[in-house]
């Protein structure tokens, strides 16, 4: 494809929650210049143009916004396909109306667990109620429902429990993913990471599931990379079907590569210096890995290189320092060796009992004055409530 189909759009990284794994980048104070409600339509605008048709409304807590539903207006006119990522917290009665009217087509909650208790210790945040309250406001108002549940070390032997609790809040799909080890769930990495027990137990219990559920609702399972023998083909190829952009404007070839585009020192990818097209066709950084000829071997040489193109380069950076390496998570890799060092700690049976995991940081934004020059805070940065901020 020579167009993207997708557009994540990160609208703040402000968020209530403060789960360990978020894949959020770790400096988030160098995102408080948040996009406008003008510039984030002039966005949507550009990407419609350019032949997206998805818009994923993200954070951070996307509902912190609070000209959410104007942009979701905006989206919907402009024939996207408008998808609310959230947390649920902020999803009152009216606000959730407003949207509907507004034209939001789907809505992914984020589940930490089906325990109360454990699902707050997650979170870091007394969440669970007002989540089991937010999806069922969501089927009410007959939106389709994905819940979102990011697996780790913690919560995976509750995977049955929680695949009940979807049952019983109708939903119509649920992602069952776990960890990928970017943004804060790197430092964590070794309190995230599952046994090999823990995976074969949560895949019978997947199995089962699905028999039992049937097309009722969609089970999504993805075991985690550092257990698979080649890596994933992440985002189908570098720059190839989908971008992101972040709340101070710049653009990513994935939402992982907040790092990766820093390390390799090349001028930022900016929606307030550039326009999408410019930014997809053009731009250093999402020229940087298409295609194959950056592939060094063994990928270069291997026939699956058209399959996953080499890997993810977010992990292939953050593991080596160089993203242009094979993904250390193939077998193949000369850097596998790190990949299975982790694996064979994370299933010593010395091993303490889990620990708490490094929270995610709380965030405030920096809200712009009307007519700002973009690029620019005018006047002195007010902070805004954070009794709404993320979730996925």
């Amino acid at each position: 494809m020579d167009k993207p189909y997708g557009l994540l759009a990160e609208l703040t990284y402000s968020c209530p929650l403060q789960c360990g794994y978020c894949s959020n980048p770790l400096q988030l104070d160098d995102y408080r210049d948040e996009l406008s409600t003008e510039e984030w339509k002039r966005v949507f605008s550009e990407a419609a143009d350019l032949g997206v048709l998805q818009l994923h409304l993200s954070g951070g807590e996307p509902l912190q916004r609070h000209d959410i539903v104007e942009l979701v207006q905006h989206a919907n006119q402009l024939g996207l396909y408008t998808n609310l990522i959230t947390s649920g917290l902020g999803l009152s009665t009216r606000r959730a109306e407003q949207l509907r009217a507004a034209g939001l087509d789907h809505v992914q909650l984020s589940i930490q667990a089906d325990d109360q208790a454990l699902s707050d210790q997650i979170a870091v945040t007394s969440s669970f109620e007002r989540k089991r309250v937010a999806a069922g406001l969501i089927k009410k108002l007959g939106w389709p429902l994905t819940l979102n549940v990011v697996l780790h070390r913690q919560n995976i032997d509750r995977i049955g429990g929680i695949l009940d609790m979807a049952e019983a809040m109708e939903a119509d799909r649920v992602e069952l993913a776990n960890t990928q080890y970017a943004g804060w769930a790197g430092p964590n990495q070794a309190e995230l990471l599952p046994t090999r027990d823990q995976l074969e137990g949560a895949e019978a219990v997947v199995q089962a599931a699905r028999e039992r559920i049937g097309d009722r609702i969609d089970i999504i399972y993805v075991i985690p990379d550092y257990y698979s023998k080649y890596p994933k083909p992440c985002m189908d190829g570098w720059a190839s079907r989908q971008f992101t952009v972040v709340p101070n404007g710049e653009a990513l070839p994935c939402p992982a590569a907040h790092e990766l585009a820093r390390g390799l020192n090349l001028p930022p990818a900016t929606v307030r210096e550039h326009s999408l097209e410019w930014i997809w066709t053009e731009s250093p950084l999402f020229q940087q890995y298409r295609g194959d000829a950056w592939m060094p071997d063994p990928c270069r040489s291997c026939d699956r290189k058209e399959i996953d193109f080499g890997g993810c380069r977010c992990q292939a950076f953050a593991l080596t320092g160089d993203a242009a390496r094979t993904d250390p998570v193939c077998h193949l890799s000369p850097d596998h060796g790190l990949v299975e060092a982790a694996v064979a700690a994370a299933n010593d049976p010395q091993r303490p009992k889990d620990g708490p995991l490094i929270p995610r940081a709380k965030v405030g934004r920096t809200k712009r004055a009307v007519g700002a020059t973009p690029g620019k805070t005018a006047g002195t940065p007010v902070q805004l409530s954070r009794t709404v901020l993320k979730g996925t």
